[in-house]
């Protein structure tokens, strides 16, 4: 039997066709799907058992080699490619020039392994099937983690705990971390359920509503102010148009008020206390003092990763805490790791990733499954930048992953044009 070869025989989850696709794909895209599974459902620390080797990194190296022999690959024009191999290049100088070389070169994969699975996700992904099958993987992932995370809040009563809510070892196993990955599957789930309700059967629309409820709760059981503030900005903007309709504004209102009801009270005090509370106060100082850094290292900054050997040995007198911790803004740790030269870039690079999806969406007459997957891959980008004002996060998957999918949807939005 031949495997379908057109992505609408996919929707909404038709496993066995997907299935009977994937099958008949090459090595290169059957280790790319393991790596993106491995990298963020972490089945290996579910099960221990299977935990002996480094899984991930494992599937990213087949998918390496195989993309080779893979004679569908192909290099994807694209200005995020010039932005991304110039900021490799400012952030390898930084590595070398670095006040503590030491502490660069440890952290050295924690950016460049991006560059790798970027390019190789750009060069595999490159037809309308992978791309929807590597979408609902990522889509399935975060979706497990965020039934998981809202079921433990759930079973605690809705309480408050000083620790928020825990993923899976790994990048999102801090609440700050975890957060960011529901407000960023949040607009994903809901404009794939919007598109797809009307043809997708019970089970498939109960799936998808589930993958945008459990992000809210998941947000709010959590102790991050900056994602909580995040998702309501996304909210807004996303429900900005339908908020004066009277069933809209009437399930909107619903919304809110049963929201307001869940935040614990202390995560409420916490709000009220922002600004003036020890862990206000720090964040502040590493802001202030981060921007000083920039200043007085304006083309390379202090190294990549060396902001706390740096702050601790030139700003002691304001630590609040017995020691330093990374400055809790993406642009803050771009600019003392690498200069305004790579702040520039990656400035560039958010930048592209918000407009790209809006031009994928303006370009697209209908309401197709493209447009759906370009505004909501939009919204998640917007989500990282709000809520990377108050974490550290410049160098996890977020905004990597995303910068991935968009260039590849851009690609075969801009194919399916040409074919016109």
């Amino acid at each position: 039997m031949e495997a379908p070869k057109v992505v609408e025989n996919f929707y909404v989850f038709n496993v066995k066709n997907m299935w009977s696709y994937f099958k008949g794909q090459h090595f290169s895209f059957w280790m790319i799907c393991f790596y993106l599974f491995f990298e963020f459902v972490r089945p290996q620390a579910l099960f221990p058992v299977i935990d002996f080797l480094p899984w991930a990194q494992l599937f990213l190296i087949g998918a390496l080699a195989g993309s080779f022999s893979d004679p569908s690959v192909r290099n994807v024009k694209s200005a995020a490619n010039i932005y991304i191999v110039l900021f490799s290049i400012l952030i390898s100088v930084s590595v070398f020039t670095a006040y503590n070389t030491v502490v660069s070169k440890k952290y050295f994969m924690d950016f460049f392994s991006w560059v790798i699975i970027y390019f190789l996700v750009t060069r595999i992904v490159n037809t309308k099937e992978r791309f929807y099958i590597f979408l609902l993987i990522f889509l399935f992932a975060a979706g497990k983690i965020a039934i998981g995370t809202a079921k433990s809040w759930a079973f605690r009563g809705f309480s408050f705990t000083s620790w928020g809510l825990m993923g899976p070892k790994g990048f999102f196993q801090n609440s700050g971390e975890l957060t960011i990955l529901m407000v960023m599957l949040f607009p994903m789930a809901f404009y794939l359920y919007q598109h797809f309700k009307a043809k997708a059967a019970l089970w498939e629309r109960l799936i998808l509503i589930a993958f945008w409820v459990c992000p809210i709760l998941t947000v709010l059981g959590a102790s991050s102010r900056g994602s909580q503030l995040a998702l309501a900005i996304v909210m807004a903007i996303m429900f900005r148009k339908s908020i004066f309709r009277i069933k809209s504004l009437i399930g909107v209102t619903v919304l809110v008020i049963g929201l307001v009801y869940l935040l614990p009270e202390e995560q409420k005090e916490r709000f009220r206390s922002t600004g003036n509370d020890k862990t206000s106060q720090q964040r502040l100082l590493y802001w202030e003092n981060g921007w000083e850094m920039m200043r007085n290292h304006p083309l390379d900054g202090v190294g990549f990763f060396n902001f706390i050997p740096y702050y601790e040995r030139h700003y002691s007198g304001d630590m609040l805490y017995d020691r330093a911790e990374l400055p809790h803004n993406i642009f803050i740790q771009v600019g003392t790791d690498a200069g305004f030269p790579a702040l520039t870039l990656f400035i560039f690079i958010i930048l592209y990733s918000i407009y790209v999806p809006i031009k994928i969406y303006r370009r697209q007459g209908a309401e197709t499954y493209e447009r759906a997957v370009a505004v909501s891959l939009g919204y998640g980008v917007l989500g990282f930048l709000i809520a990377g004002q108050f974490v550290t996060v410049s160098y996890y998957p977020f905004i990597w992953m995303h910068l991935s999918f968009i260039v590849c949807l851009n690609s075969l939005c801009e194919n399916k044009k040409n074919k016109t």
